[in-house]
């Protein structure tokens, strides 16, 4: 007995040892993993986290990079959609049987229903930062066309957000920021964020004054804003002088911005004289509003002279200069040395007299004597080839190109290689300034065929489409009064505003002046861009509404109006009423 304990005395001691050692084994190899877990932690912490890779959803990738950036969940601006006005509710149908149906007994005790013309919130909800987007399709989430941000300040971080998700954004073309206490840094930063955006067009900043008023940074060469808004921005005559020079000097020019808006500002005759300045060589600008200023009869003299005519200054004279002689020698930069006769076609300063009859005289024997050697070679060649039908080969190239002549086509061909030219000259140094269309006109009844046989199978030439070349303003017909050349004024601006200034009858009469200038020299000399101002808004200017030249302005406006319709006429020559 006492053997058999001690077997199993021995037995269990080695079974306990097995059992301790597999769960020392155990709890080492737990602790392993749990130091190298933590390890792995610890790295991953100090490990930057990946740059995030914008996917076009505005609202994701936004929400996402602010988290990322490390504000809380609960600061995070929400992306809504931008509440709109609810439509008018569509007439009763008259053939309806029953239009009037019968009222049904009203329930005092009922509540009654809420309105559906607006939407309640929650308390203080209109005031939590949120940004208001429109968008095509309101179940596709990449289809955002519109983003409005209001009353909340944008500082660098969330401008870095925008730098990434911004250019992102394939169908966003308007940009609406009011009263977002921008400043020079963060403005010049979306500045630099807006030609990366490739359809944006629209931008509208508002109701953020900036003491710097860098508002000139919108407006640069490589700015492709369509319309721009800058109203209550509290612009003084320091940023309106920026602006100006952005928009044309008299070697470059902003030619995207169409539409320009500098109402409810503070810039006085100062401010606009430099705008006025800056649209002497811009002919792209088209609606300009300076409403809400300080402008005087001496800032709207300024316009007038703007409109009408205007001399030019010594550097538009050199550069104009510059320009013909560029014009006239294309081979200037090849080291060819242009034709001694290009200098003499300059307006600016007639060519050295000489005596050109012996020259004259000389070049018409060379010329005689040179056709008779190339009429000899002719013949000679003719009577060789004879036998091989080269004579009838030459008859029939001649033929063809007369047929071409004729039709116009190699006219056709050439203007539109020039016009070629003229577009592809955008980074010489002749800046576009302007847009002139030139129409290529054909005869009634004719139509362009092609040379080859109408067996051929070949397809009719098409006319070439209407043609916009480029032209400078420097480059336009001038006229010398007094030693000065003057030149015709800007007409592609069709909309001006300057209500709400401080503009008498000085400056109404010179705009009046300038009007009837415009339409003179379109009837003398029509152009099929360049139109002329067709409205003309004056209100709330101590005008007096009973003065002869702004009854004769308003007047001329109104046939300038392009919905004008005159009043018909009866057969007596009685002027009927359009309204019975």
């Amino acid at each position: 007995m006492s053997e058999a304990g001690d077997a199993k005395g021995v037995f269990a001691s080695a079974a306990k040892k097995v059992k301790m050692g597999k769960r020392v084994e155990k709890a080492l190899k737990e602790k392993a993993a749990a130091s190298s877990s933590q390890e792995a932690t610890e790295e991953d912490a100090n490990k930057a986290p990946e740059p995030y890779t914008c996917i076009g959803h505005f609202d994701a990738d936004f929400t996402e990079l602010c988290r990322r950036a490390g504000l809380p969940p609960t600061e995070i601006p929400p992306v809504v959609l931008r509440a709109k006005r609810p439509g008018t509710p569509p007439p009763p149908d008259p053939k309806a049987k029953d239009p009037t149906p019968p009222e049904e007994p009203v329930d005092v005790a009922e509540e009654e229903p809420k309105p559906k013309t607006y939407v309640t919130k929650e308390k203080y909800s209109y005031f939590k930062p949120n940004i208001q987007v429109e968008m095509e399709h309101e179940e596709k989430p990449a289809t955002v066309t519109e983003i409005y941000i209001r009353g909340w300040k944008i500082d660098d971080m969330m401008v870095d957000i925008f730098r990434n998700c911004f250019p992102t954004i394939e169908k966003l073309n308007t940009i609406n920021l009011w009263n977002v206490g921008l400043t020079d840094k963060t403005l010049r930063d979306l500045a630099a964020i807006f030609p990366q955006c490739p359809n944006l067009k629209n931008v509208s900043i508002e109701g953020n004054p900036i003491a710097e008023e860098p508002w000139a940074c919108l407006i640069g060469d490589d700015s492709l804003i369509v319309n721009l808004s800058l109203r209550h921005n509290e612009i003084t005559d320091r940023g309106a002088s920026g602006i100006g020079a952005a928009l044309s000097t008299v070697t470059t020019c902003n030619k995207n911005l169409i539409s320009l808006n500098l109402s409810h500002n503070k810039f006085s005759d100062v401010g606009a004289e430099a705008v006025v300045k800056g649209l002497r060589m811009n002919r792209v600008l088209l609606c300009l509003s300076l409403a809400s200023n300080k402008i005087t009869d001496k800032g709207a003299v300024k316009f007038g002279e703007l409109l009408s005519r205007f001399p030019l200054t010594h550097e538009e004279v050199v550069e104009r200069r510059k320009l013909l002689s560029d014009k006239g020698s294309p081979d200037r930069g090849t080291g060819k040395s242009p034709p001694p006769s290009r200098r003499a076609e300059s307006k600016d300063r007639p060519g050295s007299v000489r005596s050109g009859s012996h020259l004259d005289k000389g070049d018409k024997k060379r010329d005689k004597s040179s056709k008779k050697k190339d009429n000899k070679h002719e013949k000679k060649n003719e009577k060789e080839d004879a036998g091989k039908g080269n004579k009838t080969v030459v008859m029939m190239d001649s033929k063809k190109d007369k047929d071409e002549g004729a039709k116009g086509g190699t006219k056709k061909d050439d203007k539109w290689k020039k016009g070629a030219k003229a577009v592809m000259a955008g980074g010489s140094r002749s800046s576009i300034v302007g847009l002139t269309e030139t129409v290529n006109k054909t005869t009634k009844g004719k139509k362009t065929t092609s040379s080859k046989d109408k067996k051929g199978g070949a397809a009719p030439e098409s006319e070439s489409p209407d043609m916009v070349e480029a032209i400078n303003p420097l480059l336009d017909s001038v006229e010398s009064i007094d030693g000065q050349l003057w030149i015709p004024g800007n007409r592609s601006i069709i909309n001006l505003n300057l209500s709400r200034n401080e503009i008498g009858e000085a400056g109404l009469k010179s705009l009046l002046l300038a009007l009837q200038y415009q339409i003179t020299l379109a009837n003398l000399a029509p152009h099929p861009a360049l139109k002329g101002l067709m409205r003309l808004s004056l209100g709330r200017n101590p005008i007096r509404a009973d003065s002869e030249a702004y009854q004769k302005l308003q007047d001329l406006l109104l046939t300038r109006d392009p919905f004008y319709k005159p009043q018909a006429k009866s057969p007596d020559g009685e002027v009927q009423s359009l309204v019975g």
